[in-house]
């Protein structure tokens, strides 16, 4: 199962500011955005960190004030700093980036909730594998120009079929976090 949680504040504790113009396209900011992630190995004894390098999307705010849009990750541009370790995340083990070279987030819809609050459904699909998404984020800021908005999430990679685990080694879901910066494409 795919499930979220919203951070508790947004970017410097700013909430939102005013309604965002719409309908308008954004564009995502690839230099002022990251998703990262961290997962138990070694019996839970140690974290693995790393993030992906290669983060594309865009979106579309429209009449009603809720939004659409995509994110594609480069499965292969993961970096967790051992690269012995990435060749293998990167193998039909794990990614099978070889053979799926693009892990896509497809939001059908985004909608504005309580306080920074935003309500986020749709798709993730992962070496090949779709599955329901619902994620609680927060607009960290917002104005005419940008929006950033970051979540929390914890993900079953054995709902993407990557079941390896020698002797146990990996414990739980993986934590993600992604932070999204979008620039109004009107004002690019």
């Amino acid at each position: 199962m795919t499930t979220a949680n919203a951070n508790e504040t947004g970017a410097a504790g700013e909430p939102a500011t005013g309604p965002l113009p719409r309908p308008t396209t954004w564009q995502l900011d690839a230099d002022a955005s990251a998703v990262t992630f961290s997962h138990k190995t070694m019996w839970g004894l140690a974290t693995v960190r790393g993030k992906f390098t290669d983060v594309n999307g865009t979106a579309e705010i429209v009449a009603d004030g809720t939004a659409h849009g995509r994110l594609e990750i480069g499965a292969a541009s993961l970096d967790t700093k051992n690269s012995k370790r990435d060749q293998h995340l990167r193998s039909a083990d794990f990614f099978d980036a070889a053979a799926h070279p693009t892990i896509v987030v497809d939001v059908t819809r985004a909608a504005p909730a309580a306080g920074a609050e935003v309500q986020v459904t749709g798709t993730l699909t992962v070496a090949g594998r779709t599955r329901p998404l619902a994620v609680t984020a927060v607009l960290a800021g917002a104005s005419g120009q940008e929006v950033t908005l970051t979540a929390d999430a914890e993900i079953d990679r054995a709902d993407f079929g990557m079941t390896w685990n020698q002797l146990g080694m990996l414990k739980g879901p993986a934590h993600v976090r992604v932070v999204a910066k979008f620039l109004n494409s009107a004002m690019a």
